[in-house]
């Protein structure tokens, strides 16, 4: 047999070889496509007060579900779970936090807590220590936390309000958190954009809160 015709030969072979293999290729392909796209599925956790449970609002128009909707389509594999409850406080959230995580395994925790315990005029420390032991277990069960940010009305001095201020932001450095500033910012300096308690935002700020929260959540669904 010439030289020629073994290589004939060998190609031939190889090629029935392949086509044998072709549906285990095939299938290996998609079994790996389903995998990332498995993968690439979020759950976001939002656990926070009246501010993110849509007190005062009709349903369906609070900033939690806006990012649901926002969610349609390109992260349309991202679940939220709103655990958001008016009146709640760090010490409520930190209680809840552990059976939250049980239940709905989430990748993503949105801590918006605080804003009770300024306005009850709770000790800082004692919601320092909160907020760090939410941290700490969303660390430990390898979540990635954006962190809240809100501020209070100076009815308590000067100095709770700023030492209450700068809560979130020496948290976040601290624990390298993604840090929302301020939830109301934008909205300050529009009293339209508030409730007739002059404390919940209306439905109009939904929208603003969310563009606030936005810029930290996006960068952690890629």
């Amino acid at each position: 047999m010439h030289l020629s015709q073994v290589m004939r030969a060998l190609i031939a072979l190889r090629a029935a070889k392949l086509v044998r293999m072709l549906p285990m290729i095939l299938m290996t392909s998609l079994l790996m496509q389903g995998t990332v796209a498995h993968s690439a599925s979020k759950t976001v956790l939002v656990l926070g007060d009246s501010l993110s449970a849509e007190y005062g609002l009709a349903r369906g128009t609070g900033w939690v579900t806006l990012l649901e909707k926002r969610l349609d389509g390109k992260y349309a594999g991202t679940k939220i779970v709103n655990a958001s409850i008016s009146g709640e406080t760090t010490s409520g959230g930190r209680a809840r936090l552990d059976a939250l995580l049980q239940k709905h395994r989430p990748q993503i925790l949105i801590l918006e807590l605080g804003a009770n315990d300024g306005l009850r005029g709770l000790s800082i420390e004692a919601t320092e220590s909160n907020l760090r032991a939410m941290i700490a277990q969303a660390k430990k069960a390898r979540l990635a936390v954006i962190l809240v940010g809100m501020q209070i009305p100076p009815n308590y001095g000067a100095d709770y309000t700023r030492r209450f201020a700068n809560l979130y932001p020496k948290l976040a450095k601290e624990n390298k958190l993604a840090l929302v500033p301020f939830l109301f910012d934008g909205l300050g300096d529009q009293p339209q954009m508030f409730q007739s308690d002059r404390i919940h935002p209306t439905a109009e700020a939904q929208p603003i809160m969310l563009d606030n929260v936005w810029s930290q959540l996006k960068p952690l669904l890629r």
